[in-house]
């Protein structure tokens, strides 16, 4: 008895009370020994449960000191005095304090838990003194389902979990009718008598004779301290304080599983709140992901139309450039350089063209019209199809046969509902018999330019041999393959024409400045809107921070009993940390299967909208929710790891 476990030195306790002090504890001095079972009495607000609060490690004293075996508990830091709390330390709490969400055997294993106790190990040992505390048929029950006495005796249970060489009782038996109360106080002595040392907290004198020593406090200060009798002890051997290293790797694992395995629960259990948490985040996400998808196939959608309309092409046109008055007087550019073209490895197709100003009659109806004079290739080049006939052949150029092609548009006004095909037309004087009558293009640009005009297309050397009498064509339109570069094929055609006609009597148009402009809109329509649901993210992520906050507040007293059994701030704040990024990665997930699920739903019905989804997208939006559960998630986690025990404790 002459080394104590514990010692208080002059301890005082002050709480500020408007513009004063309170004074609740003044100038305390006790020692408690090694198995000696101590009751601590006094009427309420005598300061008892505050010094018992002290002497559990859930506050510290304003002034004076306070030794746990030898040591000062002002010098350590919070972890230290969570692991002194988790493993020197039990605690039986009036009101029982389990938490609501968890089994009697999950809420007696919380301070294994914290003490890193392999789950094996920890749940063999919390059912041993579940079932010694008379609930083995209780074991799988949750708080709401035991009674007041079975409740307690779980608190019992997760105060000796980590062998609880200290326990402290505040009011155990406050809360308990007096055939429990009597079971309680049996089952404590029989706990000093295995060798605890056990700190009582009662305003009963009934109680109080359970102990071998009775300690008053009345306005903050002993006023009697008195032996019942005197009783052999037990050795107390007491942990270091400084936590062994070995096997840190997987200690840490288990921790994280641990709170992984907490953070699932907190979110199962309240569904919820946890839904309209990740609602922000998955309407965030799906923004993003289907808004960078609506962009690339928007975009797609359209170089494939422009493909298909022949807008990679490059135009040879006579003259300087488009404002040269002197261009209708170059004549050089002719067919053979059209051929001359073929022979390029970077071209899909070739065409000349010759147009004719002359009438189209039909019966004794004449129409103003285009006519033009083309090669074999002029349909694909200007991404055109049939509809009815069939295209010209080589022979028709050849032999400079009267035939002709039609667009839609003709065949509509011209022939009213006749069937054109076979029927002869007249171009000014020469007559020329209808073969072909192409398909309508909804989407073409050829279209969109001349959505009201009349075409008539010929063979090329039809309208030069007969109708216009010349041996030049007005110009040359090539078509690319389409990977290839437009700027160098571009070079390549300019130097090949310029050696054949000896000087630079040419220009050419480059349309795929259309497609780049396109893209370059497209991309840029898709940042702005992606920037839009970004902003919607970030705000679902100030969503998640404040849901967290309230939750943070909603669950204090779980974070103050998660503390008083031993839990550090790391782990309180590592817990929530990650349920605010499991809530985030999930919406995530979430949000990227609801945008695949619209892309779906637009499939379904045949939506003209087409969405491409994009991995890289995908990954940083994904990526964006996770580092949103991190940043925004941090707050809360870390003002719940900062939460006084006592204070905790002390809320509803």
């Amino acid at each position: 008895m002459n080394n104590p476990l514990l010692e208080v030195k002059g301890v005082s306790r002050t709480f500020p009370s408007g513009d004063q002090l309170l004074t609740v504890l003044d100038n305390i001095n006790l020692t408690i020994h090694r198995g000696e079972m101590v009751a601590i009495i006094g009427a309420s607000g005598s300061g008892k449960s505050t010094l018992m609060n002290i002497l559990g490690c859930l506050d510290t004293p304003s002034k004076g000191q306070y030794l746990v075996d030898g040591k000062d508990v002002s010098n350590m830091g919070s972890d230290q005095l969570a692991q002194l709390r988790r493993e020197n330390f039990g605690f039986i709490f009036q009101r029982y304090h389990l938490l609501s969400d968890l089994t009697a055997i999950e809420n007696a294993e919380i301070p294994a838990l914290y003490a890193n106790t392999a789950p094996k190990e920890r749940r063999e040992r919390a059912k041993q003194l579940l079932t010694r505390l008379g609930l083995e048929a209780r074991l799988e029950h949750k708080p709401n389902q035991l009674s007041g006495g079975q409740q307690q005796r779980v608190s019992v249970a997760r105060a000796l979990i980590n062998g609880g060489d200290v326990l402290l009782a505040d009011e155990p038996t406050g809360a308990l009718d007096s055939h429990s109360s009597n079971e309680m106080m049996q089952l404590i002595q029989e706990l000093h008598s295995d060798g605890h040392t056990i700190i009582l907290v009662t305003h009963d004198p009934k109680i109080a004779a359970f102990s071998d020593r009775v300690i008053e406090i009345k306005d903050g200060q002993i006023i009697q301290d008195k032996k019942n009798n005197e009783k052999p002890s037990s050795v107390l051997i007491t942990p270091d304080i400084d936590e062994s290293t070995r096997h840190k790797i997987q200690l840490n694992i288990y921790r994280y599983l641990e709170a992984f395995k907490m953070a699932l629960l907190a979110m199962s259990n309240n569904r919820l709140r946890t839904f309209l948490t990740m609602l922000g985040i998955i309407i965030g996400i799906a923004s993003v992901v289907s808004v960078v998808a609506m962009g690339a196939g928007s975009q797609q959608t359209i170089l494939e139309n422009m493909a298909s309309m022949g807008t990679n092409t490059i135009e040879i046109k006579p003259g300087t450039g488009r404002g040269d008055r002197r261009s209708g007087r170059v004549r050089t550019l002719t067919a053979d350089d059209a051929k001359a073209l073929e022979n390029f490895a970077f071209v899909d197709s070739v065409t000349p063209t010759v147009r004719a100003s002359v009438a189209i009659r039909y019966a004794s109806e004449a129409h103003t019209g285009s006519v033009e004079g083309v090669g074999l290739d002029y349909f694909r080049v200007k991404g055109l199809n049939l509809d009815k006939g069939q295209f010209f052949r080589q022979e028709s150029v050849n032999l400079l046969e009267q035939v002709a092609i039609i667009d839609a548009n003709t065949a509509s006004d011209v022939f009213q509902g006749e069937d054109p095909i076979g029927k002869v037309i007249f171009l000014g004087q020469l007559p020329v018999r209808v073969i072909g009558v192409t398909a309508k293009q909804e989407d073409s640009l050829n279209n969109l330019n001349s959505s009201d005009t009349l075409n008539v297309w010929l063979p090329y050397s039809t309208v030069s041999g007969r109708l216009l009498n010349q041996n030049y064509v007005n110009d040359i339109t090539v078509r690319l393959n389409d990977k290839v570069s437009s700027s160098a094929a571009e070079q390549a055609i300019i130097t090949l024409i310029k050696a054949r006609h000896g000087t630079e009597d040419f220009f050419t148009v480059n349309t795929d400045a259309i497609r780049q402009n396109i893209e370059k809109t497209s991309s840029t329509m898709t940042l702005l809107i992606s920037a839009i649901a970004f902003i919607s993210l970030v705000v679902g992520g100030i969503g998640v921070m404040n849901i967290m906050l309230v939750s943070v507040t909603e669950r204090t007293r779980e974070i103050g009993i998660r503390m008083a059994v031993g839990a550090r701030q790391t782990d309180i704040l590592r817990q929530f940390l990650i349920e605010a990024m499991l809530v985030c990665i999930l919406g995530g997930v979430i949000g990227i299967g609801l945008a695949y699920f619209i892309g779906f739903i637009l499939e379904y019905v045949k939506s003209d909208i087409r969405m491409i989804y994009s991995t890289s997208s995908i990954i940083t939006a994904f990526s964006c929710s996770t580092l949103i559960g991190v940043i925004f998630g941090f707050l809360p986690a870390n003002n719940a790891s900062q939460l006084d025990p006592v204070d905790a404790l002390a809320r509803d």
